[in-house]
């Protein structure tokens, strides 16, 4: 019986909308496989297994000789895994007990319905290891990092540290955090539907990426040298802080930013300050947290001051570099200067500097001479140079946190505010905005950026980048630079600065002693600047003390230790003595080469170093020097002690070992210059 006509149309719509359907199916399986296929392929698979994390190495940091400042260490991390946990509070018991943890607290963690949780991070190797003995179903043990400090307290506000993440937190390591850091990598392990791993399933592994290794221009040994140095000096004088901060003017790579106090980068979170220690409890939560960030700020470049008479080097330079003074210009000075109705004093009143050169005038730290520079230029050219000099922006060094410049706008400058910022009074900058203006005044006039990153390294030591520095737009003509260098050099032979000077050693620079706001509150910063040698700077370095007890004056404070800081880090870099004839025929100056006294007797040895202008201390019984100190051949000073062992010798025996060290006394120029008052700035509440 043929079909009725109404049962064939209703076949054929069936027909037709079935074929649309897998069409449509078709269409969707076509379009799922071309287009999301990877995509879903990706979900299947993260559903299907368990996601762990691989720490990546993150790079050393490393001075300029590749001394290790900041290096990683293998340790691991403990995790848990909820549904592979066969007994809860077994599993708790035995980790509390190994990882020094609450029980209560870690069987709380480990009992939450989560696929993975982290129990414990950075865990020494050993007890990882006797963990993964205890063959504990669900705990997991994965390689981990922990960044170590090798140093400890050196370079702390330079270099920063890490959080527990191993994320930079302050200083380089933050800087510098996206080289250091790498990526991760990941383990994925096959699992069922709930969570657990298949007995057979498969294990996948996605190495980490390492990060680079950075090299700085910091040297280990100047740093450390500049830290101990700044720290005795605090110390001495009972000082709130101190900073010292070597530089290669040339193309600005910083070898030493110290800062005291400081902290210990393997425990940033623990306060140094023992009067803050003893009541660190009581604080609110707010209140340690300043105190930490006060420890941890980098006074060189976090903080401003008024840098007092070193800033008058950039007066010196403008005028000089709009002719408005020659070294001959005759200055009067009388004891203060009326400006604007106020009066003024030099640092020198009641008494007075009379008529002096511009030469004698930078000498004697003269305020008057500058207050009249300062008039000269106006407050427009006088504003305009500092603007060249880059005190209204940043220096541009690689470290976070740089402040900068607090100056007049140049329509609230008068008179007054025109003359005291003429003798550093009356505008902040930062320690380093201050060396680096130092930096250009003496390197021909070239703006430079300080810095302390040099290159980045793979793991293989190979060079990944070059971090470069063009030298910036030249700011004074050569010419000025060259007599600027002259000046300074003039005030450290027989100026202000005279207790810096080191026989054989060409050195410029200038004092400062700025009063602190309020004025008349006693408080000071002593400071100097200075570089060498003179006739081709290869160093530049500040010497700031904060508030320090007792004498402030900058260059009876800080002089002397600029002396000693240059007459370590010269010969260091490579830059050795050259004596004038007049230096010497000074006694000490000339070093010689230490004689062998060992095998003679006491008399002959002790007679031998005695016609050499040597001194000795004689050490242990008998009537034989055995060994000396130091060694022979060594190139000593006149006057020099040299440490002798006494003994009896015996043949063939063996000479004794010694550690000893020797402490040679920073020696000083003899009657160099006629004695001088040090200077202050003026007591004038102008605060920008």
């Amino acid at each position: 019986m043929k079909p009725s006509l109404n049962i064939r149309k209703k076949a054929y719509y069936i027909m037709l909308i079935l074929q649309v359907v897998i069409f449509a199916l078709v269409g969707r399986i076509f379009y799922i496989q071309a287009f999301r296929g990877e995509e879903l392929q990706a979900l299947a698979f993260e559903q299907q297994t368990r996601d762990r994390l691989i720490t990546p190495n993150r790079g050393s940091i490393y001075d300029r000789n590749m001394v290790g400042l900041a290096v990683t260490e293998t340790v691991a991390s403990i995790s848990v895994i909820y549904a592979q946990v066969r007994d809860l509070p077994g599993t708790a018991r035995a980790l509390a007990r190994e990882l020094d943890m609450d029980e209560a607290a870690l069987l709380e963690k480990i009992s939450r319905r989560v696929a993975l949780v982290r129990v414990a991070q950075q865990v020494d190797i050993e007890i990882a290891e006797r963990i993964r003995e205890l063959n504990l179903p669900g705990v997991v043990i994965d390689e981990d990092i922990r960044r170590v400090y090798p140093f400890g307290f050196l370079a702390s506000h330079v270099i920063g540290f890490v959080g527990r993440d191993n994320q930079g937190i302050i200083g380089l390591e933050a800087r510098y955090d996206q080289y250091l850091s790498g990526q991760p990598g990941r383990i994925l392990t096959e699992t069922d539907v709930a969570g657990r791993e298949l007995p057979h399933g498969r294990q996948y592994r996605v190495p980490p990426t390492d990060g680079y290794d950075l090299v700085l221009t910091i040297d280990a040994v100047l740093q450390a040298y500049a830290e101990q140095t700044i720290e005795m000096l605090v110390q001495e004088k009972n000082a709130l802080r101190g900073v010292i901060i070597l530089m290669n003017p040339q193309n600005g790579q910083i070898y030493a930013l110290a800062n005291k106090p400081d902290f210990d980068l393997n425990n940033p979170f623990t306060i140094q300050s023992p009067d803050l220690a003893a009541v660190w409890e009581t604080l609110g939560q707010e209140q340690q947290m300043y105190e930490l960030n006060r420890m941890w700020r980098n006074f060189a470049i976090n903080d401003t001051y008024e840098p007092g008479s070193t800033f008058k080097i950039v007066t010196s330079a403008a005028a000089l570099a709009e002719g408005l003074t020659t070294l001959d210009t005759i200055f009067s000075c009388s004891g203060s200067m009326m400006v604007g109705g106020r009066q003024i004093k030099c640092w020198r009143s009641p008494r007075s500097h009379g008529a002096q050169t511009f030469l004698q005038g930078v000498q004697n730290s003269c305020n008057p001479v500058f207050m009249a520079l300062g008039e000269q230029l106006g407050a427009e050219l006088f504003y305009a140079y500092l603007l060249r000099f880059g005190f209204h922006e940043k220096t541009g060094v690689d470290l976070p946190g740089e402040a900068v410049g607090i100056m007049y706008k140049p329509e609230n400058i008068g008179p007054v505010e025109l003359a005291t910022m003429a003798f550093g009074q009356s505008l902040t900058i930062t320690p380093l905005q201050l060396v680096r203006a130092a930096a250009a005044v003496v390197n021909g006039g070239y703006l430079v950026t300080p810095h302390v990153g040099m290159r980045l390294l793979d793991s293989d030591g190979v060079i990944v980048q070059e971090f470069t520095h063009e030298r910036g737009e030249q700011i004074i003509p050569t010419d000025v630079s060259e007599i600027m260098r002259y000046i300074l050099e003039t005030v450290v032979s027989v100026g202000t600065g005279r207790r810096t000077y080191i026989p054989g050693y060409r050195v410029g620079g200038k004092t400062a002693t700025s009063q602190k706001l309020p004025r008349g509150s006693g408080r000071y910063i002593s400071s100097i600047m200075a570089f060498a040698p003179a006739e081709n700077p290869s160093l530049v370095a500040l010497v700031l003390l904060d508030e320090p007890k007792g004498a402030y004056y900058g260059g009876q404070v800080t002089g002397p230790v600029m002396q000693v800081l240059l007459e370590n880090a010269l010969p260091y870099l490579g830059v050795m003595p050259i004596f004038s004839e007049e230096e010497m025929a000074m006694p000490g100056v000339v070093p010689m080469v230490l004689p062998d006294v060992r095998g003679m007797e006491r008399a002959d040895a002790t007679r031998a170093l005695q016609e050499a202008n040597l001194g000795f201390d004689i050490s242990g019984n008998g009537n034989t020097v055995v060994n000396q100190f130091p060694i022979p051949g060594e190139l000593v000073n006149q006057g020099e002690r040299i440490l002798l062992w006494m003994g009896t010798v015996i043949e063939n025996e063996a000479e004794p070992q010694t550690d000893a060290e020797n402490e040679v006394e920073a020696g000083t120029r003899p009657g160099a210059g006629v004695e001088m008052d040090e200077e202050t700035d003026v007591e004038l509440d102008t605060d920008p």
